[in-house]
């Protein structure tokens, strides 16, 4: 996860989880956390790769959910990301990838994580759940 000392580094992973998680509850359409991904300078982008790796490591990807995130991304399966998110174990080391490779990155990234987590909020938080991060309304509030 992405080590930030400073406030502004907090508010920042505060931005990256409610996008990721607007994403993923379709409350933001993927081509537009792609943009707002897109506006960010090179560090911040290699910052949102580390914190959105993380995330799908907390998710608990199968390969199965590599694949179908893959498909839902819209980035080619022989793509850099593709490959190393379908692998045994995944790979997770996206913000080391070449610049021009962070938004197929992102867009891998945060599909797979959206088909995961889905899951994750479907079964084992169903009707229990205390991740704030599951009650965006909450979350934006408090933001």
């Amino acid at each position: 996860m992405t080590e930030v000392s400073s406030a502004d580094g907090g508010t920042f992973r505060r931005e990256t989880e409610r996008v990721v998680n607007e994403i993923a509850q379709e409350f933001r359409t993927l081509d537009d956390g792609v943009a707002w991904f897109s506006d960010l300078s090179l560090a911040r982008r290699q910052d949102v790769l580390r914190e959105v790796a993380g995330y799908a490591m907390q998710a608990n990807i199968t390969a199965a959910d590599g694949r179908s995130g893959v498909t839902r991304s819209g980035v080619k399966s022989t793509a850099n990301p593709s490959v190393m998110i379908c692998m045994d174990p995944p790979r997770y080391s996206f913000a080391g990838l070449p610049a021009d490779e962070h938004v197929k990155a992102f867009r891998v990234l945060v599909s797979v994580f959206t088909i995961a987590d889905t899951r994750r909020r479907e079964t084992h938080c169903r009707d229990t759940c205390g991740h704030t991060w599951h009650h965006l309304p909450t979350l934006a509030v408090e933001l």
